[in-house]
């Protein structure tokens, strides 16, 4: 294909014609709705690219699993169906228990902390994309995770069979840890699980629960600042290579004004969502002694856990983060 293109071209330059190359139309796939924070800035660094690059790449957004599920996103780039995709890092868990490592409560509580381990971890994180044909472009952290109930939470004993939504494994284990009954449900399918009594109550930030209407089902949130995952949004190598220099260049440079852009919005989100959940009547509290005393044992054997499937890069990264973090 590539030998007959190029005998086209000199063809048509031999007999004085000219020869304009088309611009690269990429395919992107989101699980997230429009209302999300991290939809909002996918689309702007889209809209970023094609302003970049004098519309020589473009790149449309499906945001809402609408055209690819989210489970599905990862292998649909890598088998090239589409060109780029979004996913919650913690969902590709199965691949290595690095990508895991933001979902372990008492790493990083904090968005600087957060942010640090990802700089930490991203080499490893890399260097596993690029493997399966994969390039990282960016990631943005979620607000830190708290506890949505249908009734104030005051007593562990509240998480006996209790039917949790759970996103990831982790957050599965978790639950299982605190005694409940984890339920992956994604979050476009939050307000169908709660309304056919599948889930009694999620762990999830306040930017989900703001989004998500969280107030029609739930009266607590329980701020419990567990964890701070992120999303990570990649590309098809062979999509890259595709490209001339100057509009990678355009690209990567758009990427990183995006993976700025989004920490600074998931801070604001996290605000704002806050002050909208108690103005919609949910109840914004800390947890108490002993819910923070069944949370923190959970997430020692979430921990454990960890440390005995990973192996010595990802420990390595950990402890090169925490090194960092306490220096």
């Amino acid at each position: 294909m590539r030998k007959t293109l190029t005998s086209t071209l000199l063809l048509a330059t031999a007999c004085g014609l000219t020869v304009t190359a088309h611009a690269a139309e990429w395919t992107m796939a989101t699980p997230y709705g429009d209302a999300s924070f991290h939809t909002q800035n996918t689309k702007q660094f889209a809209e970023d690219v094609a302003e970049a690059t004098d519309g020589e790449l473009t790149i449309t957004v499906h945001s809402g699993g609408a055209l690819v599920a989210h489970g599905e996103i990862k292998p649909s780039v890598r088998r090239g169906t589409i060109d780029a995709g979004e996913v919650f890092l913690s969902v590709l868990s199965n691949d290595d228990p690095i990508f895991e490592v933001d979902t372990l409560p008492g790493v990083a509580g904090s968005y600087d902390d957060a942010y640090a381990l990802w700089e930490a971890t991203k080499p490893m994180i890399t260097e596993l994309f690029a493997d399966q044909g994969l390039i990282p472009l960016y990631a943005v952290a979620w607000p830190a995770q708290g506890i949505y109930t249908a009734e104030a939470l005051t007593d562990p004993a509240q998480f006996e069979g209790l039917r949790v939504r759970a996103p990831n494994i982790n957050t599965q284990r978790f639950v299982d840890y605190l005694s409940g009954s984890p339920t992956e449900t994604e979050e476009s399918d939050i307000p169908t699980a709660f309304s056919t009594g599948r889930v009694d109550a999620m762990i999830t930030s306040s930017s989900t629960g703001s989004s998500m209407a969280a107030w029609d089902y739930v009266t607590d949130y329980t701020n419990a600042n567990l964890w701070l995952p992120k999303n990570i949004i990649f590309m098809s190598q062979r999509s890259f290579d595709g490209l001339d220099e100057a509009t990678q260049d355009a690209l990567m440079e758009a990427a990183a004004e995006a993976e700025k852009r989004g920490w600074e919005m998931s801070q604001e989100d996290n605000d704002a969502s806050l002050v909208t959940l108690e103005e919609k009547g949910v109840a914004v509290s800390e947890p108490n002694e002993a819910i923070s005393a069944a949370l923190q044992s959970a997430g020692d054997k979430l921990f454990e856990d960890w440390q005995s499937r990973a192996n010595d890069e990802a420990k390595q990264a950990l402890e090169a983060y925490r090194d960092q973090r306490d220096s």
